[in-house]
């Protein structure tokens, strides 16, 4: 006998249509192309093989290649979830370019940033339902922080550009409601890193987030939900107004870096001299000591990106900034389970709206090739999402 899970009723791959009816079957009986069960008239089923995408083996840049995965039976805190939506994130396709600077899986499937329907449980899992809104963590060992090792989405382990996925029920989270599918695919590593850089929960202060891309407008959106006044920066006029009418009248300032090369100067200007509490630094070392200049006394430098190269060679003296004003630099690698949880209720609590971070192109789960060309090729504004 096969082991007992709960699944969907009537699961449609071709259509990709999905029933929310619930009951408890053996999943050891197979069928081509599905595994059934059958309770008192009812015959159940699951996938048992997906789509899926993995980076091609050998030296960089490398490209997607499009496989077929077996599901696997589920143990008992295992859940098995649709994915509807995948964004992309810069570590993605810097992977893909030999850009990385951590060593990934060979061959791995890519990306961390899903939005995804609960189709089966394990035995043991009480505390979520089929039909429930999820995504996986980032890191799948850190929960609450206190944890040493790391297990990263689309890295060192297989990510989530594909059609199912199964993930052991503690490192998923449930997705706010009010939010479309592709919406809810940016949280996970764009929304979370916003989250911590900005030191969150806090309702006051002002914020310089560097870029347009997916962490800085998911921080912009974080800004203007908790009351934070943003300044945001970029070299495209066009990506400038199109965030500050993601704002209210004059809730938003904004920088152009070609047009003021020496930034941290309009950031005094518009701060009246004082500087900021936050800087989102998304550049990199290159961009450490303009970001530090910009400060307010007793402010936070958070060092979330590398666009502009990961060269540790490059990194400014920070000591005397650093003492001068009180300052602190952080690191931040995205953040635990419990980040992830409380951002949600954030976005929940404030009916935080998303759809200003989306990118103006959406791609099909077969062009997926094209979304990590389109990202890479810089373009883009906001988050690259993938429609499985």
């Amino acid at each position: 006998m096969g082991q007992l899970v709960k699944s969907v009723f009537d699961v449609a791959i071709d259509d990709k249509s999905l029933s929310s009816q619930v009951y408890e079957f053996d999943s050891g009986r197979k069928s081509a192309g599905i595994s059934s069960s059958s309770i008192i008239g009812y015959t159940m089923a699951t996938p048992e093989s997906y789509k899926a995408f993995q980076r091609s083996t050998g030296n960089s840049p490398t490209t997607l290649e499009v496989v077929t995965k077996e599901v696997p039976s589920l143990k008992p805190n295992d859940v098995l979830i649709r994915i509807h939506a995948v964004s992309l994130n810069y570590r993605d396709v810097a992977m893909m370019n030999g850009k990385y600077p951590t060593p990934v899986i060979d061959g791995g499937v890519p990306a961390s940033d899903c939005a995804a329907e609960v189709v089966a449980l394990g035995s043991e899992v009480h505390d979520l339902a089929i039909g429930d809104r999820v995504a996986p963590i980032f890191n799948l060992k850190s929960i609450d922080g206190t944890e040493e090792e790391s297990s990263n989405l689309g890295g060192d382990v297989d990510g989530v550009l594909r059609q199912f996925a199964v993930f052991d029920r503690n490192v998923l989270f449930h997705l706010p409601k009010h939010l479309s599918w592709e919406e809810a695919a940016c949280i996970t590593c764009a929304g979370t890193t916003a989250w911590n850089a900005l030191g969150m929960p806090r309702s006051k202060g002002t914020a310089l987030v560097q870029g347009t891309g997916g962490v800085s407008m998911f921080g912009l959106m974080i800004c203007l939900g908790a009351g934070i006044r943003p300044i945001i920066t970029s070299s495209s006029d066009r990506k400038l107004d199109l965030a500050k009418a993601a704002g209210g009248p004059d809730s938003v300032d904004t920088i152009n870096y070609l047009t003021h090369p020496k930034w941290e100067e309009e950031v005094h200007r518009l701060t009246n001299g004082r500087g900021v509490d936050v800087v989102i630094n998304n550049v990199g070392p290159t961009a450490m000591a303009q970001s530090l200049t910009s400060l307010a006394r007793r402010g936070t430098v958070s060092l979330v990106g590398f666009l502009g190269g990961f060269d540790g060679s490059q990194f400014p003296d920070t000591v005397m900034p650093i003492l001068m004003k009180n300052a602190t630099i952080r690191g931040i690698y995205v953040g635990t389970k419990i980040d992830h949880q409380n951002l949600c209720s954030f976005l929940t609590e404030k009916e935080v709206n998303l759809k200003p971070i989306l990118d103006d192109v959406v791609f099909s789960f077969e062009d997926s090739q094209a979304a990590f060309d389109y990202l890479y090729s810089g373009k883009h504004m906001g988050k690259v999402v993938i429609r499985v």
